[in-house]
């Protein structure tokens, strides 16, 4: 192997995105109270770039830049250069974002900010190409040697910026959630809504499974079939599209077009956790068999290349992998050419070609393919006169062909570090398939990534790491990690009754209180007090592709408040809730998670309690009806939960229905308990 001409500081990192950048020949630093102190030892700017390990374009200015030893002599002359993995340290992503987000009027990855020895940012944006890049380092190096007090005076507004956007103030006016509440987000939020190809309107288009689950609840219970339409026509063109791999399983990031056809190819844990819940839960609603495959499929990616040996869950695959010539391209693994289809498919070309667009309708780029379904099984079978069974059959066979030919090229690049929060994601994923289909190995591999999480991540004082490696548990854990963990385990409390989940939810929503809540706004900091300041300490409110972690912890709370009686918390979420009220009319596509909370206070909330040896049959049967506004709590034993205290009988099993505290008479049958409750609001 020939030496490596340049290597960094980075070489001692476990970031795969920052290892990535260990032998460029920018002296580049990771993000630590060192790198800190040496910027303003030394009276130089701190150039702070910031990406991801799966991210194209962070790789694409990686090769023009950050490789060139032209610019690197820029960089290295005048500033102290630092890289973050976003991943690793979403929280100097967010303070950062936010700067770029007031400076340029949007936001992106990669992400360059020039700011002061001291963090205080004063200049910055996405992509630049190279000579751009080198002129604009240029003019700030020149501006802080010859006049520092306007890059100060730029840095303190932007400053002032940053601490100030997004910080809630406490809503004191306290009007309870309604119903017109819900209507009038969904009225605003239909402007947007593509009817025909589903998402929203236009492109890029992302799949945003927290959306979509709210819109399914409040379809099913406003009798809402307009919406609910909308909600299968997205999931449906999802499953069908090019975002979806369809032959190995697993969605890729965004679609570049409006049908759902060219993926930015990276697959990301967070997304396929979330998908896997909202299409296990639309299958619940449904009964679409589309759904349940692509859930059966989805898992199947994820235990065939995101899994480790500890049960634990990879971060994600890379967009780009190496072509036929050697070079990185962006989705050369998953794209395929008429004639490769044609030589490995042989009789089966032509349906294969029908069923997965092998026409104008399917063509990228280059002569390449990325497969895409229009019509139905029906359809294609009817059309072909072959029965349905004959065609799925197919369908499985040129599937394996394909997988095992795709196998031969080179693999796309794998961040191999586990993130708590994706983690948690993902194991909400596996309890809500195995909650809906009862299939035991989801149930095995949920159990075992929750007990990672437990044995691992968990720490000696109660806190939860960020990050794990190689063996190695690192990063004190943001909100994100303990909201997300907390809702899994409450989830895997609802599927098992073993205790354990729901105490150990229970135990890191006090911790949160002692180390994230701000009485004063009733709101969760995203940093715990325990970790060094930046120049701003923010609060995750919206919700985006992942939910906000403030709106999970808000439910979280919700929930247990019911479990444990728990006044305070149900004070605090309802808190929450009121403080970001106003917020969900203008833009319900942002706050979903927190219109999903709005439900619940909406109309009838059940506690489902079941008490007896039999208590797992009776919950199978429950499970297989879709019923948004409930809990469950069960036990085959004693139990000191306040739900089923005093409810166990060594003689049968009871099922308890209850409302504010209230409870109607006992059951001995799931489908006697089922008739109490009322999903419409």
């Amino acid at each position: 192997m020939p030496e490596h001409k340049f290597t960094n500081s980075l070489i001692k990192e476990t970031s795969p995105y920052l290892l990535q950048h260990a032998h460029n020949p920018v002296d580049w630093h990771a993000w630590n109270k060192e790198t800190l102190e040496l910027a303003k030892k030394e009276n130089k700017l701190l150039l702070i770039s910031i990406g991801y390990s799966s991210c194209h374009w962070c790789h694409v200015m990686e090769h023009e830049s950050f490789e060139n030893e032209e610019v690197a002599a820029v960089m290295n002359k005048y500033f102290i250069s630092v890289k973050v993995d976003r991943e690793e340290r979403p929280d100097v992503d967010q303070v950062y974002m936010n700067a770029i987000q007031l400076i340029t009027g949007r936001g992106g990855w990669p992400l360059n900010c020039v700011a002061l020895p001291d963090g205080r940012p004063i200049w910055g944006g996405t992509y630049f190409p190279k000579d751009n890049w080198i002129s604009a380092l240029e003019q700030l190096a020149k501006l802080y040697k010859e006049t520092p007090e306007k890059a100060v005076e730029y840095a303190e507004k932007l400053t002032e910026g940053v601490i100030n956007s997004d910080l809630l103030a406490f809503n004191t006016k306290k009007e309870a959630f309604t119903v017109t509440d819900l209507d009038n987000a969904v009225k605003e939020w239909k402007n947007y809504m593509d009817l025909d190809l589903g998402g929203r309107k236009g492109a890029p288009k992302f799949p945003m499974p927290n959306n979509y689950q709210f819109l399914l609840a409040y379809a099913v219970r406003s009798g809402n079939d307009e919406v609910l339409n909308y909600v299968n026509t997205s999931l449906t063109k999802m499953a069908y599209g090019g975002i979806y791999d369809q032959i190995g399983g697993g969605f890729s990031r965004y679609s570049v077009d409006a049908k759902w056809h060219v993926p930015h190819f990276e697959k990301m844990l967070y997304d396929n956790g979330q998908l896997v819940s909202l299409y296990a839960e639309a299958y619940q609603a449904t009964k679409n068999e589309l759904y349940k495959k692509t859930v059966y499929q989805t898992l199947e990616f994820i235990a065939r290349e995101l899994t480790t040996k500890e049960g634990a869950f990879y971060s994600s695959l890379d967009a780009d992998s190496l072509n036929d010539e050697g070079k990185l391209e962006e989705g050369a693994f998953y794209v395929w050419t008429q004639n490769e289809l044609k030589t490995v498919l042989g009789k089966d070309y032509d349906l294969f070609a029908d069923y997965f667009n092998i026409n104008y309708y399917g063509l990228w780029e280059h002569e390449n393919y990325v497969l895409i379904r229009k019509n139905s099984d029906f359809e294609i079978a009817n059309k072909h006169a072959i029965s349905i069974a004959e065609l799925e059959n197919k369908v499985v066979s040129w599937q394996e062909t394909l997988l095992k030919e795709r196998a031969k090229k080179e693999r796309p690049r794998l961040d191999d570090k586990s993130l708590t929060s994706w983690n948690a994601l993902m194991l909400k994923g596996y309890v809500d398939a195995y909650t809906v289909f009862n299939e035991p190995r989801f149930l095995v591999a949920a159990i075992k990534n929750a007990t990672f999480i437990y044995t691992k991540q968990l720490q000696e004082d109660g806190n939860l790491n960020h990050s794990y490696k190689n063996g190695k548990s690192t990063i004190n854990g943001y909100l994100e990690d303990y909201a997300t963990v907390i809702d899994a385990y409450i989830a895997l409390y609802e599927a098992t009754f073993n205790e354990t989940w729901l105490t150990a939810a229970k135990q890191l929503t006090d911790y949160t209180f002692d180390h994230f809540f701000d009485a004063e706004r009733s709101m969760f900091y995203f940093t715990s007090n325990m970790d060094a300041n930046l120049i701003a300490r923010k609060m995750e409110i919206e919700d985006n592709v992942m939910p906000a972690s403030n709106s999970i912890m808000a439910k979280n709370l919700f929930k247990l408040s019911h479990y444990y009686s728990n006044s305070y918390y149900l004070k605090v979420s309802d808190q929450m809730l009121q403080n970001v009220k106003e917020r969900t009319q203008q833009y319900g596509s942002g706050y979903s998670n927190w219109l999903q909370l709005g439900s619940n206070f909406v109309g009838e909330y059940y506690e489902i309690a079941i008490s007896g040896k039999d208590a797992l049959n009776q919950l199978n049967e429950i499970n297989e009806h879709y019923i948004p506004n409930k809990l469950i709590a069960g036990s085959t034993k004693k139990s000191n939960i306040p739900l089923l205290k005093d409810r166990f009988s060594e003689k049968e099993t009871l099922i308890y229905v209850c409302v504010n505290s209230t409870c109607n008479l006992p059951e001995k049958e799931a489908k006697k308990a089922l008739e109490q409750l009322k999903i419409k609001f």
